[in-house]
């Protein structure tokens, strides 16, 4: 929003605000924050920056954990759920030094080291990434994982499972299981609530494409943003995801981006949409193509599509992540590319003719990912198959432009598919990450300690008896 500190001391006099609050995100992706009044808000602060425990965010030592955080003013709002008129920004993590310099780790900075890279190699000056949010909203949920009790419960009146209650949350129409693509009033009862929200994202400067019911019937729905360059696209998923949660929880709802939340039911994605422009030129087009994409494009799938397991290990990075990448769910799971075939890992959408928005989407991510760490991996991949020249025709990635999940098992057999589980992707990661590293963008410490904290993650959760277990095996 502003270009200068005297830029936002006039805004926050001219709109009476009186607390200047700070985003930073720890290594999962979840936002923390720190505010000050506004009186303290001042030159100085945008040198010296804000003190912080940089261990309690997971990427520091207890020895070294002494940083500082410096706001990005141009990414300054007004926080419409705060009560008191707060002005809030993003910010970047510096070590502290002579002179500061920026935290190899923090995520904010491993994204913009990834574009920094990108220009190196001459390939082109700027990623431009689209995401696509799927998400439940729920009228309530509640869950335990206490030694005496382990459960869900969870609460939609659009659910099929819903419509046996007689009172003020079942007016009848409820929205059939897999049957909710598209719904339209009354059966959407949340369209209200995501139109409220996509105002809010428009007012913060996150341009919104659609938004609409998904595929599953229990408030399963879906944002679309515009294309926009790869680290305020993480920055704007940042935004998405803390404006949706908020507003659901102020209209009475509670609002999820978890993979998989609904057995039998169709899981939240988070499809990433992506290209290259080099000198304002798009890099991906080329009219004589596979599906009108350049070389480069091509390589940039191979690269995806042979780092596609490790890179799983970013992008899907919960063991939630795993119940979702599973056949028969509109999920991808074989390792190819083709033209408008949702059962592959990438997909070329066939409506985007125009040069300018020739491109590819990669199917497996989801929103459990730490969107700056996951949107630099993806460019690292593509980036090490430009540079390899990786066809993925020649390495037997497709193009699949056939029906993936209704293969004969023998010819399934044949394909190449993402991991099963989040142990498989921690493996794949630990033994193929020199495309992360290249250029010093992903550092080595990094790497190790994701990998250890996710495995402890899984471990924690492979060990916690599940309740379909009790149904499986209380009587033997």
């Amino acid at each position: 929003m502003f270009k200068t500190f005297d830029e936002a001391k006039q805004y926050c006099a001219d709109h009476g605000v009186k607390m200047i609050d700070f985003k930073m995100v720890d290594i999962d992706g979840r936002w923390r924050h720190i505010a000050i009044p506004e009186s303290r808000f001042v030159p100085e602060l945008m040198e010296s920056g804000i003190g912080f425990d940089g261990s309690n965010y997971g990427f520091a030592a207890v020895e070294k954990s002494d940083m500082i955080f410096i706001p990005d003013l141009s990414s300054a709002a007004l926080d419409p759920f705060a009560k008191i008129t707060t002005l809030s920004m993003i910010g970047d993590v510096y070590v502290i030094a002579e002179p500061n310099y920026r935290f190899d780790q923090d995520p904010r900075n491993v994204s913009k080291h990834a574009v920094e890279y990108l220009k190196s190699t001459g390939i082109a000056d700027e990623m431009i990434i689209g995401p696509e949010f799927e998400f439940h909203i729920f009228d309530g949920v509640g869950y335990t994982t206490q030694p005496d009790c382990i459960g869900v419960q969870l609460s939609s009146k659009e659910s099929a499972w819903c419509s046996s209650e007689i009172g003020d949350n079942n007016g009848g129409y409820v929205t059939p299981s897999h049957r909710g693509y598209h719904a339209d009033l009354p059966n959407d009862l949340t369209y209200d609530l995501r139109s409220k929200i996509c105002m809010m994202l428009e007012e913060r400067g996150v341009q919104v494409k659609y938004h609409h019911h998904e595929v599953g019937g229990s408030g399963q729905v879906e944002i679309e943003v515009e294309l926009g360059e790869m680290t305020e696209m993480a920055d704007k998923t940042m935004i998405i995801k803390y404006i949706v949660k908020n507003a659901a929880l102020e209209n009475g709802q509670t609002a999820t981006f978890m993979p998989k939340p609904i057995y039998k039911e169709a899981g939240n994605g988070m499809h990433v949409h992506m290209l290259l422009f080099k000198d304002g030129k798009p890099v991906f087009y080329d009219p004589n193509g596979y599906s009108e994409l350049s070389d480069t494009a091509l390589y940039f799938i191979g690269g995806l599509l042979k780092h596609a397991a490790s890179l799983a290990g970013f992008t899907n990075p919960s063991t939630n992540s795993y119940k979702r990448l599973v056949p028969g769910f509109e999920a991808p799971v074989t390792i190819g590319y083709a033209t408008s075939n949702r059962s592959a890992v990438i997909r070329i959408p066939a409506y985007a003719k125009s040069p300018s928005k020739r491109r590819f989407e990669l199917r497996c991510p989801d929103a459990t990912c730490n969107p700056y760490y996951a949107y630099a991996a993806i460019l690292m991949a593509g980036i090490d198959g430009v540079k390899n020249k990786i066809d993925p025709s020649k390495c037997g990635w497709g193009p699949f432009d056939f029906n993936l999940y209704t293969l004969p098992e023998e010819e399934k057999a044949k394909l190449q598919s993402l991991p099963k589980t989040l142990d498989e992707a921690l493996d794949a990661l630990e033994a193929d990450h020199d495309y992360l590293t290249a250029g010093g963008v992903f550092p080595e410490r990094l790497i190790q300690l994701w990998i250890a904290k996710k495995r402890s993650e899984g471990s924690e959760i492979n060990q916690m008896p599940h309740p379909a277990e009790f149904a499986k095996y209380y009587d033997l």
